[in-house]
Parts: C-alpha cells; sequence; structure tokens
C-alpha cells in the first residue's frame, strides 16, 4: 500500500471503503496497511493508546484467505479498519486500562458482546483509543496516558469520554470508531471534532457478558462516523439483544441503512436553544447553527415549533451524581481486584477519587431515590413536549471547550457536574430519559471550530433519517481539519 492511496482513503467513509473491498479493487489487508499509514502520520494526536497491529494483520489476511469479503455478502462494513474505544469494548486478551493508571496492566480475559458483533460483520481490529478515567470525563486528557489532541485545533478539547476514538475519525485514520454514553459522551466529542455522533435508545445493544446495563441505563455504547449512512449501517451490526438482557429495544421496521434512503414523514419538532440546567446562556454562534437546522428542517416540511420540556434541573442533577459516586465505587472494587490490594489515592484522577469517596457513604436510599428520580424526571421530560415527535437542541452550549475545564475535581460531585452541565447542557437529558440522540456537525464558529446541532427521539430511525436529510441539503463531508491523514 502507497502512501499516496492511503491517503485517498481517507475521505472515503466505511460503507465506501468496504465497496471497493467487496468489487475486488482493495483487500482487507490493503485497507488495513492504509490505516496504519495514516495513523502514523498523526501520532501527535495522541488517539489511540494501544496498536494492535499484528492482531489487525492476522484478522485481516484470514479474510482476504477465505474469500468471504468479494461481492459484498459479507456485509456493507466488512474489510474495514476499526479502533475501539478503551472503555466498554473489551477484546479478549488486549490491553483495557479505561484511562486508569490503578488499571495501567489491565488485560481484558473477555471480549464484549458489541465487539464480538464488530468482528462478525467483519470490522478490523487494529487498536483501542483513549478516554479518560473510567469515561467520568467530557474531555479526554488523563494523567496515564495523557491528552489527546483535537484535529482541528490545538487548544480545545477533541471532547469525551469518547475522545480518542473522535480524533482518530475527525482526523481520517479511519472512517469510524467505537464509543459510549453516559452524559454525553459520543455526542459531545462528535460536537468537538464535526462528527456525526450518535447515541442509541436504552436497550438498542447489549452489555452482555459483564453486565446488564450502565449507570442504572444511563450509558449506551455506538459509534462515531462521519457520515450518516455509516452511522446507520454501525447501528445495524448492533442492535439487537443478547440472551439473558434485563429490557431490549423492539427491533426497528427494517435495516436502518434501508431506513435513511427513505424521508422520513413530516416530523412535529420542538426547537430550544437555552439551556435545561441552570448557567450560562447558550453562545450565539450555537443559537444561530440550532435556528438553521430549524429553517432547514420546515423546508424540508416538518413542523417546527419553538419550546422547550420542562424538568427539576436540581433533581436530575443530584441523580445523576449519585449514580455516578455508586458506579466509581464499583470500580474502585475492580481496580482492587485486579492489584489485590487497595488502590491509592495518587493511583486516580483528583476528579475521580471524591467520586469514589462519596460512592463509599452513598446509602441504598440515595441510590433508590436516584433511580426513581430519574424515572419520574423522564415522565415529566416526555409529558412537557406535547405532541411533537422529535426535540432540536444544542450539543453544546459553547463551541469545543478548553483543556482543564470538565476534568477538575470542584469539591464534591454534584459540584463537578454542575460545572459540566454548563457547557453541556442537554446531553445528559437524552440519557436520563433513554431517548436516541444525534449530534450532527451542522456549523462552524467563527474561529472555524465544529459545532454541533443535536436530535433527540424516542426512536433512531427517524433521528436517522431526518439526518440523512439534513447531510444531503447541507454536507459537511467536505470539512478538512488542520490535522488530516489524507494530506
Amino acid at each position: 500500500m502507497d502512501a499516496h492511496t492511503a491517503r485517498e482513503l481517507a475521505a472515503i467513509d466505511a460503507v465506501g471503503q468496504a465497496a471497493l473491498v467487496a468489487a475486488g479493487e482493495l483487500s482487507a489487508t490493503d485497507l488495513l496497511d492504509a490505516a496504519i499509514l495514516r495513523l502514523e502520520s498523526v501520532r501527535e494526536l495522541n488517539a489511540v493508546i494501544a496498536d494492535l497491529f499484528e492482531r489487525g494483520r492476522s484478522q485481516a489476511a484470514a479474510l482476504d484467505a477465505a474469500g468471504v469479503l468479494r461481492g459484498g455478502d459479507a456485509g456493507p462494513v466488512a474489510g474495514v479498519p476499526f479502533l475501539l474505544k478503551d472503555l466498554g469494548a473489551s477484546l479478549a486478551g488486549a490491553p483495557e486500562a479505561m484511562g486508569s493508571r490503578a488499571l495501567r496492566t489491565h488485560v481484558a480475559a473477555e471480549s464484549a458482546w458489541i465487539v464480538q458483533r464488530y468482528l462478525a460483520a467483519g470490522l478490523v481490529v487494529f487498536g483501542k483509543t483513549n478516554t479518560p478515567e473510567w469515561g467520568n470525563h467530557c474531555t479526554t486528557e488523563p494523567s496515564l496516558f495523557g491528552r489527546t489532541a483535537n484535529p482541528w485545533a490545538p487548544d480545545v478539547t477533541p471532547g469525551g469520554s469518547s475522545g480518542g476514538s473522535a480524533a482518530a475519525v475527525a482526523a481520517g485514520v479511519v472512517p469510524a470508531a467505537s464509543g459510549g454514553d453516559g452524559t454525553g459522551s459520543i455526542r459531545v466529542p462528535a460536537a468537538c471534532c464535526g462528527l456525526v455522533g450518535l447515541k442509541p435508545r436504552r436497550g438498542r445493544t447489549s452489555f452482555a457478558p459483564a453486565a446488564g446495563h450502565g449507570l442504572e441505563g444511563l450509558v449506551n455504547e455506538h459509534a462515531l462516523t462521519r457520515t450518516v449512512r455509516d452511522s446507520a449501517a454501525l447501528l445495524d451490526v448492533v442492535a439487537g439483544g443478547a440472551p439473558g438482557d434485563p429490557y431490549a429495544a423492539p427491533p426497528p421496521a427494517q435495516p436502518y441503512l434501508q431506513a435513511i434512503a427513505q424521508p422520513p414523514a413530516p416530523q412535529r419538532i420542538m426547537v430550544a436553544t437555552a439551556s435545561p440546567f441552570p448557567g450560562p446562556q447558550t453562545d450565539p454562534e450555537v443559537v444561530a447553527a440550532v435556528q438553521s437546522a430549524a429553517a432547514e428542517l420546515a423546508g424540508l416540511g416538518h413542523r417546527v415549533e419553538s419550546g422547550s420540556p420542562t424538568i427539576d434541573s436540581d433533581a436530575v442533577a443530584d441523580a445523576i451524581a449519585v449514580l455516578h459516586t455508586v458506579s466509581n465505587a464499583q470500580l474502585h472494587a475492580l481496580a482492587s481486584a485486579h492489584l489485590g490490594r487497595a488502590p491509592r489515592e495518587d493511583e486516580f484522577e483528583p476528579s475521580t477519587w471524591v467520586m469514589v469517596r462519596e460512592g463509599f457513604t452513598t446509602t441504598g436510599v440515595d441510590y433508590a431515590g436516584a433511580i426513581a428520580t430519574v424515572h419520574a424526571q423522564t415522565r415529566r421530560f416526555v409529558a412537557g413536549l406535547g405532541d411533537h415527535d422529535v426535540l432540536l437542541v444544542p450539543t453544546l452550549l459553547t463551541g469545543p471547550p478548553p483543556y482543564g475545564l470538565l476534568d477538575q475535581p470542584r469539591g464534591t460531585t454534584r459540584a463537578f457536574f454542575d460545572v459540566e452541565f454548563a457547557t453541556t447542557g442537554w446531553t445528559a437529558l437524552a440519557n436520563v430519559t433513554g431517548w436516541a440522540a444525534l449530534s450532527l456537525p451542522l456549523a462552524t464558529t467563527s474561529a472555524g471550530l465544529p459545532i454541533g446541532v443535536q436530535l433527540m427521539a424516542p426512536d433512531e430511525t427517524v433521528l436517522l433519517q431526518l439526518a440523512a436529510q439534513l447531510e444531503t441539503a447541507a454536507p459537511w463531508a467536505g470539512r478538512r481539519p488542520p490535522v488530516w491523514a489524507g494530506q
């Protein structure tokens, strides 16, 4: 694989790369070699923290030798190189530090169900991407591996917790990489890096074999992509449940990749630009981006109206804080089992240590109350939407934020999330309600940095269909960050 061809492939999405293999123009090994060349050309981003090149080469060679990729029968993403977030996407035998110094020598004993689905679809895994400790932060600057750079600018975060995946996709290393989202950890990096970021609805994918759900249902897993069709194709790969799952989302009427070829029925869309949490006002450039998207959707025949569902923001923030303290206490137990001793305070990020210590004193009554609050506020949120089908809001209330803002300890877990929500605004509401939510790179700031606009709905199909309409009306595929592996 020569460097020129490797650079040209940077601009082709996953479905397009798989089509080249199906047509016999390239092999899975060719695509992998090209991706490795591109990765090496942008190492300064620090997006990939564990190279699995030999594992990837072995998998690609086996796919090529089996002859299963020719003709397209293997599926729309077969043979495409892929990166796994180093959290929630366990690969048996691969390093799995989860951004934590306490787990710096940890190796996964088994592969997550979602990773098994990726491999069965023919995606070629060749690395793990950087993430903040245990996904606690909406920025990616862990002390274990160091900060991941945003390909768009060196002084702003790529977001988190799927920041390594986002940076690799935005820079053209791979067309797609895995992510997870507990209060915005797919959509925030998508907004910061100019990508498509879909958080599926609750129960769409499985947490088997390790768990039934994450953060009492707040967490969902999917991917970061540059095109809507890649997001749809990858959701087809992982949609469904594993035997024994506590709950599952109803299956879609048709595959997502097929659904986006059809326009949705006219939707009733509520538009809100102000944050549901107290704090700073939404940046005027972000407001303008949301309003422009609303006008575009109205022009496409949808009914667009201003409004805002109401929640008790104080109760929501308290509940999210409590769920995170308990989750961090559980992860402290995982680290203790791995190390054979209690981890030291200096083996955690300072903000993690605050959450861990609070988790030790959180009562069962507190925990049960947080779960009840999540359910009660979900009903209040849905009631506030009335007869609207979709909610259109900012992804972030600002452009990509600076480093050192979203990972610092604030004395308490609740104070930590107050700072986060002053930047992220609406993202956590999709996690609380279990709704699907999709961030699209529909605008840029006056400085040329990405702005994400977010759609929320009970189901993914309508979001992907609306996204496909917007992608056609206001295409973003030609935008390139200053750090681009295709140069």
